[in-house]
């Protein structure tokens, strides 16, 4: 496959792997993390997760998409033929899939708070009213699912122009602005009256709190936000050109996505210390207590509080749709390459079938949420099997297939460009991709499962 087409700058490639690590997630469970784990004692753990675990699975993600210069779901025919090794390739197809369902679901939502601040839907409400209005939305059998195919059609456009007049521009708009809003907002948060409350919250390193659980967790966290074992960063690695530096581009991910993370945090606790909120995990957090946060911290200037609610669900449908992006690229690349259809159809029948997971997904939260599997409605089951189930698979196979199977010559030969660069970090690479990642993933695994008590 030597005419297959690649990114056209190291900027693209790296802005296009960034936009896909960095989410929603960033926003919301990064910070809270951090606050309630030691601060900025959290911070170094992270960090240190980070450079030990997510970077160098994700060189072994990048190393298999270039090397094999095929979407995920050949990838692994490609490089080890013959073996039971596709099936790891076909498992992170099945899990960008279904996460791309339910995680336009959520994407979605950010496109009816953009609307509600635009509008002065936040205006003259009470805490409750927010919670309300929450719940009245997110249970609602048909607005949302109006939001959430706005969403699929966005990332349908963007997918099917293809790589470089799509996902690559795209990004080069899209993150540069994400950059832009975080940090006004966080400049602005700053500046509120006892603001200093929030930033301690979240940057003193309170080391007594950091424990074996916290280890564990922010494990995950590193794993879950830097895109791993979903197929994403092996399809994008297979547009890299031959000279891209993938140690380097692995490291400018890193450092964006936990760049954005941090400044999340900037954001959102400054500003809700200010006003005397306590701020929750999960969407409760991005979704009822921030924009009664604005409303609050703002509310003597209208329209600066105005600008800001409108900025801060604009910074999160950027993220969430760089994300969508990556993740209907793994299908359609899939079934482009695999089946032959054109791109367009091949996006068309990823788009439809999306939609009727993202249709069950927000159903499930209402007229639906009495169907549950495991005690879990149809929505929760989807994340937990693969959140806690199919990406660490994912992310485990990739190390120990980069570690173990794939030729040693290959393997130092993707890092090094073929002689090109130095590689003085191989040795340990290869360390942690045999036997550290290996073990780590394995108990991210089943501290997530609840089996280690």
């Amino acid at each position: 496959m030597s005419d297959r087409v690649n990114f056209g700058s190291r900027l693209g490639a790296i802005f296009a792997a960034a936009g896909s690590a960095v989410g929603l997630g960033n926003v919301w469970r990064f910070p809270y993390e951090a606050g309630n784990h030691g601060g900025a004692a959290f911070i170094l753990v992270y960090l240190g997760c980070v450079f030990i675990f997510g970077l160098p699975i994700m060189i072994a993600e990048f190393t298999i998409g270039r090397r094999s210069k095929a979407c995920t779901g050949g990838a692994y025919e490609v490089l080890a033929p013959g073996t039971r090794w596709r099936w790891v390739g076909y498992l992170g197809v099945l899990t960008g899939f279904l996460i791309l369902g339910y995680y336009s679901v959520v994407s979605g939502w950010t496109l009816e708070y953009i609307w509600q601040a635009l509008s002065g839907g936040f205006s003259g409400k009470t805490s409750a009213d927010y919670v309300t209005m929450f719940q009245d939305f997110s249970q609602d059998p048909f607005r949302p699912l109006l939001w959430l195919l706005a969403i699929l059609l966005i990332t349908h456009f963007v997918v099917v122009k293809g790589v470089k007049d799509g996902i690559e521009k795209s990004s080069k708009i899209m993150m540069p602005l994400l950059f832009v809003l975080i940090l006004l907002l966080a400049v602005c948060s700053l500046t509120l009256p006892d603001a200093e409350k929030g930033l301690e919250f979240l940057l003193n390193p309170d080391f007594s709190k950091v424990t074996s659980d916290v280890f564990l967790g922010a494990m995950g966290q590193a794993f879950f936000s830097l895109s791993l074992g979903m197929g994403c960063l092996s399809t994008y690695a297979s547009y890299f050109g031959k000279h891209t530096n993938l140690g380097q581009t692995a490291m400018s991910v890193g450092l964006i996505d936990t760049f954005v993370a941090v400044l999340s945090g900037l954001i959102i606790f400054p500003a809700a210390f200010s006003v005397g909120i306590q701020p929750d995990a999960g969407p409760s957090l991005i979704f009822i207590t921030l924009p009664n946060v604005f409303q609050q911290a703002f509310g003597e200037v209208p329209v600066l509080s105005y600008v800001c609610s409108v900025a801060f669900y604009v910074l999160l449908a950027l993220a969430a749709i760089t994300s969508t992006i990556s993740l209907q690229e793994v299908s359609t690349a899939f079934l482009h390459e695999r089946f032959h259809f054109t791109r367009s159809r091949a996006a068309v029948l990823v788009t439809a079938g999306s939609l009727v997971v993202g249709i069950i997904s927000s159903l499930a939260l209402g007229v639906w949420s009495p169907f549950t599997i495991g005690g879990m409605n149809l929505f929760d089951a989807l994340d937990f099997v693969t959140a806690k189930i199919m990406l660490p698979l994912g992310g485990m196979f990739a190390a120990v297939f980069v570690g173990w199977v794939l030729d040693k010559h290959v393997v130092k030969g993707e890092v090094t460009n073929y002689g090109l660069l130095k590689s003085p970090y191989y040795p340990v690479y290869v360390f942690i991709l045999r036997f550290i990642a290996p073990i780590g993933i394995a108990l991210i695994f089943v501290n997530e499962l609840g089996w280690l008590g």
